[in-house]
Order: structure tokens, then C-alpha cells, then sequence
């Protein structure tokens, strides 16, 4: 369950004024320097974990179609909206759609979309994943999961139908360009 408390960035006297599936429209009333008063709002977003999930020395990319989007590469990702405790999501996220598990699992970052919208992403990285049951996906998912190389995992970025924060895919640029940081997050990712 999703609590208020998880609502980062919305002043304490922000008040609810539309909830979603997905999105809250959230109002307050904001002092301007002169003196007066104006409604201000933000909209909240369910967080999501986007994770890096490996076996061996191949780390999981899903192909995927949902009814509002077609043909889309991503990491195993989704809409964490069962509780606050974002690894719990995270593993509940890898087990739905690979059918894996995990006992070695790192929180690499946490990104906060800001501005008009609040939206937090959980990066995690889940080493060694066995397989433990089928899939078990939504009815609005078709995902088809794939084992890359390192490499191939980097080449993502030349990929127009990858899913991810621009600020992930920057990262995997910067790996491509520099040989000593490509190293660090090949040994942060699977572990060596």
C-alpha cells in the first residue's frame, strides 16, 4: 500500500485533488513574493524499479508490447504500486516477468523526475538470477525476454526502441566512451 509519506517533493499542505490509476493531481496555495496567493499543483506518479538482472555473464532486456505502446526494448521494469519497500517491488517485478530470482541484490540509484511531475525510478541490479516459475505477466503485457552480452547491453543506446530515463541511457553512453568506467559498471554489475 502507497501511503502519503512516499510523496516526496509536495508541500505539507498539499491536498489530493485527483487520483488515478497511475497519476495524483496534487494543489496548494502558494505565497507569491507580493504577497498574494495562487494554486500551484504538481502530479505525482507511482514510482518504478527498472532492473538490471543477470545470469552468467548475460544481463536480461525485455521486447515487449502493452496496448498503449508497441514494440519497445526496456530493462525488466514496472509500476511500483503494492507498497513503499521499492527492492520488494523490484523482486516481485523480476519474478512476474522473467520467472527469476535473486539473492544478490544492490540499489545502484535512485533518479527523481522533477518539475511539474514527481516521479521517483529505482535502479537495481539483480546478480545470479535463477529461474524459480513461468511467467506470470498482466493482461496488458506481452514480454519476451532475451539474454545480451555486456556490450550488447552498452549498444542500447543506437537502439530507437529502447525504453529507459535519459539519465540511464547517458550513463550507458559515457560507459561506450570511457574504457575505465565501462570496466567499473561491467564489475558493479555483475559483481567481479
Amino acid at each position: 500500500m502507497i501511503t502519503d509519506s512516499i510523496r516526496e517533493g509536495l508541500p505539507p499542505n498539499a491536498r489530493r485533488v485527483f487520483k488515478g490509476d497511475i497519476f495524483e493531481v496534487w494543489q496548494w496555495e502558494q505565497e507569491m513574493f507580493d504577497g498574494s496567493t495562487h494554486t500551484f499543483e504538481n502530479i505525482w506518479r507511482y514510482p518504478t524499479v527498472e532492473i538490471i538482472a543477470t545470469v552468467g555473464d548475460k544481463i536480461f532486456i525485455e521486447e515487449q508490447d502493452q496496448p498503449d505502446r508497441k514494440d519497445i526494448i526496456s530493462l525488466v521494469s514496472g509500476r511500483a504500486d503494492q507498497s513503499e519497500d521499492m527492492l520488494a517491488e523490484a523482486k516481485r517485478e523480476l519474478l512476474e516477468e522473467t520467472g527469476h530470482q535473486s539473492n544478490n541484490w544492490r540499489l545502484l540509484w535512485k533518479e527523481r523526475v522533477g518539475g511539474k511531475i514527481l516521479h521517483d525510478v529505482h535502479f537495481f541490479v539483480a546478480r545470479d538470477c535463477v529461474q524459480m516459475q513461468e511467467q506470470h505477466l498482466d493482461a496488458g503485457e506481452r514480454i519476451t525476454t532475451k539474454l545480451v552480452s555486456f556490450d550488447e547491453f552498452l549498444a542500447l543506446t543506437e537502439e530507437p526502441r529502447f525504453s529507459s530515463s535519459q539519465r540511464f541511457i547517458n550513463h550507458l553512453l559515457r560507459m561506450q566512451m570511457d574504457a575505465v568506467k565501462k570496466e567499473e559498471f561491467r564489475a558493479m554489475i555483475f559483481g567481479v
